[in-house]
């Protein structure tokens, strides 16, 4: 582990009643680094969180913090931080009070603890509350508590598990700016346990995604969203989701050729994958509405529209499938036969046997 690692797991593993929750997991975590563990519920992310924390025992594997094992080392010795789902917040008590108190258990005197009071709640938009009883506040204004009183504490490692699930939308929008202004303001390490991409996605250094118990993919949001390892990546990230469309990779002497329909073929540069009958996955962005005489040009009926105010989603059929499209609002009919293009460039080549994602080059494009 480098100076720079806070966190490292190598290949931890965990079962319950003879089912593996977590398979020989590796992971690095870097000194100041806010990275999500992404994955849908009963994947091992929250086991996993468990076994940094020291709740739970791991079967295999080592963890270490700062370089040292702590795999026998109780919660209260690992120098870490937890946030859970359930906020915890005293509710007989102020939020000063709730604030007050993780400093004064660390031993801060009283000047001190008052000085890091008001600094946290600062940064945390609290100071308008401080006088106010935990019991009284809302969903958003506990959470925002929980988080501060946890960091106010300076631990050595943040582990958030789901903490925004319980939200509304528009509070969890409001939550998440919040959450990142003040991590980056602290310098804290954070690992961010969810189910929610949207969270992953827009608070992420890296994301860490994970599938029946091991990690398939660690990246950038960036990377995770446009360059995924695989078609469960693929799916999972994206809203709306992505189209994942039959089509024929063709051997064409030193080349390739993936063949939507008659119309629709594009070569490719030669590519990992044998020919055959492969999927094509194309995010609904991505999918141009074209007049009907453009080169490529695929034609299909409307079939209903989801109005989400500045955009709309098109379900346009094609062959077996609804493929959806983002689109500027216009009037448009159910039943109308729109055309459209994929542009090479921006699909990717996902092998039906593998479902690994197989880079690819455009031919003249």
């Amino acid at each position: 582990m480098t100076a720079q690692q806070k966190l490292e797991l190598r290949e931890v593993s965990k079962r319950f009643a003879g089912r593996e929750a977590v398979r020989d997991l590796s992971l690095k975590l870097s000194r100041g680094e806010f990275l999500s563990l992404l994955g849908p519920s009963g994947c091992g992310k929250s086991t996993t969180l468990g076994m940094i924390a020291g709740f739970v025992r791991p079967d295999t594997g080592v963890i270490l913090i700062d370089g040292a094992r702590v795999n026998e080392l109780s919660p209260q010795r690992r120098r870490i931080g937890l946030v859970l789902q359930d906020y915890a917040v005293f509710t007989r008590l102020t939020v000063r009070a709730n604030l007050d108190f993780g400093l004064s258990v660390k031993g801060l005197k009283r000047s001190a603890r008052r000085s890091a009071v008001n600094e946290l709640a600062k940064l945390s938009k609290l100071g308008n509350l401080l006088d106010r009883r935990g019991g009284s506040l809302n969903m958003s204004e506990m959470q925002r508590v929980a988080l501060a009183r946890t960091v106010g504490t300076q631990p050595e490692l943040l582990l958030l598990d789901e903490p925004m699930s319980n939200l509304d939308a528009e509070t969890r929008a409001h939550l998440r700016g919040e959450l990142r202004q003040l991590q980056k303001s602290l310098g804290q390490t954070v690992l961010y346990v969810t189910h929610d991409q949207v969270e992953a996605l827009s608070m992420s250094d890296r994301i860490a995604v994970m599938r029946d118990g091991k990690i398939v993919q660690v990246a950038s949001p960036d990377d995770v969203y446009h360059r995924p390892a695989n078609r469960f990546v693929a799916e999972f990230i994206g809203d709306p989701p992505l189209n994942l469309i039959p089509c024929e990779v063709c051997v064409d002497g030193p080349k390739l050729a993936i063949a939507l329909s008659d119309t629709a073929l594009f070569e490719i540069s030669a590519a990992d994958i044998t020919s055959g009958l492969h999927f094509l996955g194309v995010r609904p962005h991505d999918i141009e509405l074209v007049d009907k005489t453009a080169p490529g040009a695929i034609p299909g009926p409307l079939r209903f529209i989801e109005n989400f105010g500045s955009r709309h989603v098109l379900h346009v059929e094609y062959r077996t499938e609804l493929l959806r499209i983002e689109a500027e609002p216009a009037v448009r009919t159910i039943g109308e036969i729109l055309h459209l293009r994929f542009a090479a460039g921006r699909v990717l080549l996902i092998d039906s046997v593998s479902e690994r994602v197989v880079p690819f080059r455009p031919v003249n494009t």
